[in-house]
């Protein structure tokens, strides 16, 4: 029976070319299951972008010694070739650098703050003084405090998936010059996520449809208690503050991220005569949220909290489908590291069905795979 589904597939950043364990981590799979349900006679709609506003931007751009804009132009292209080479069906693939995304995040930033839901207070935020600047979350690298990883971030460990904050790490350090950063006090905006631990646990307990691996993940994560989190960082790059006061901060990029799911469908809808709310607010219309699993906690606690404390009738997802990793002769993927196969490099000398094929069998959805040449 054709159903209306909303297919939400993760934002990369535009901090360099897409690799195959993005195309086997979320992208290949939604295009599977987007194509499946339109040969169903479904209504489906198909949307992500470029994640703009990311640090791993602004670091790529500190290293080529160009802007962060240039840095976003040339990936973003770059994306756009890849999709259609490898035959992901889009409704529409944007970036987080339109106008209609920073409308739509003010709007759903001035809602939360009217309702109590963001308030301001003060936070000890990463200062380098060799480098002579505030250091983004992900300049920040350390020991993870829950796994003893030795490279986790200041804004998450990919060993143990944990969000964290740079003052949690282990004898942190500034990824770029080494240094030991000081922690200085500076006035921010904070996501009250603590007024929504019960009702989100609540809700989880409640989706039986989901991978063992989030449902378990996710319910852990709750149980040991939500904190109220800074969204904002004395940053000059993202999208900016809509209180006046504040014009050298910026929106974190993992409040804003999120709330492009909802701005593509916006901007599908203004482009082609259609009705966003369709996808967003019938009661009928399954969402999906294909993304690797280190991008659960986002989507399956963060997003939900700021639709609950939104309350304009939008649908909580249906299902989060995160896959597993896939790695590269036994060792991870990394665009830092540059250890991958990049999708535009192999397409230059191999057609995308064969590939398309070996990832579908592999398919990183209960377990992790593994690709290597042999």
């Amino acid at each position: 029976m054709p159903e209306r589904i909303f297919v939400a597939v993760a934002w990369p950043y535009a901090n360099g070319p897409l690799h195959l364990g993005h195309i086997a981590g979320c992208y290949l799979s939604a295009d599977i299951f987007a194509r499946y349900h339109r040969i169903k006679g479904s209504e489906v709609l198909m949307v992500s972008g470029s994640d703009t506003h990311g640090t791993p931007i602004t670091i790529r751009a500190d290293q080529e010694g160009i802007t962060p804009e240039q840095v976003v132009d040339r990936y973003h292209a770059m994306f756009m070739e890849s999709w259609d080479k490898m035959g992901i069906s889009f409704d529409l693939f944007t970036s987080t650098q339109t106008e209609n995304h920073e409308k739509v995040v003010h709007d759903v930033f001035t809602t939360l703050y009217d309702k109590g839901f963001i308030y301001t207070d003060n936070m000890l935020l990463a200062y380098c003084s060799q480098c002579d600047r505030y250091l983004p979350d992900r300049y920040v690298e350390g020991t993870c405090p829950h796994c003893n990883n030795t490279r986790a971030r200041g804004d998450q460990c990919d060993a143990c998936g944990r969000t964290l904050d740079p003052q949690d790490l282990v004898e942190p350090h500034c990824s770029i010059c080494g240094t030991t950063p000081e922690f200085r006090e500076s006035e921010h905006f904070f996501l009250k996520l603590s007024a929504f631990e019960k009702p989100l646990l609540e809700w989880v307990e409640e989706q039986d449809h989901w991978r063992n691996n989030v449902k378990n993940f996710t319910r852990q994560f709750l149980r040991d208690g939500l904190k109220d989190r800074a969204i904002s960082r004395d940053l000059s790059w993202g999208v900016s503050l809509p209180v006046e006061g504040y014009e050298f901060k910026r929106i974190y990029v993992w409040f804003e991220a999120v709330i492009g799911y909802l701005s593509a469908a916006v901007q599908w809808a203004e482009a082609n005569g259609g009705n966003w709310e369709d996808f967003w607010k019938d009661e009928n219309t399954k969402s999906y949220y294909f993304i690797g699993k280190d991008n659960i906690p986002f989507h399956s606690i963060i997003w939900p909290a700021i639709i609950m404390a939104y309350d304009k009738g939008l649908n909580l997802p249906y299902d989060v489908p995160a896959n597993e990793f896939l790695s590269l002769e036994n060792q991870k993927f990394s665009t830092s590291q540059n250890w991958a196969v990049w999708v535009p490099d192999y397409l230059e000398k191999y057609d995308p069905d064969p590939l398309r094929y070996l990832l579908s069998i592999n398919m990183p959805e209960s377990g992790d795979s593994d690709f290597s040449w042999s």
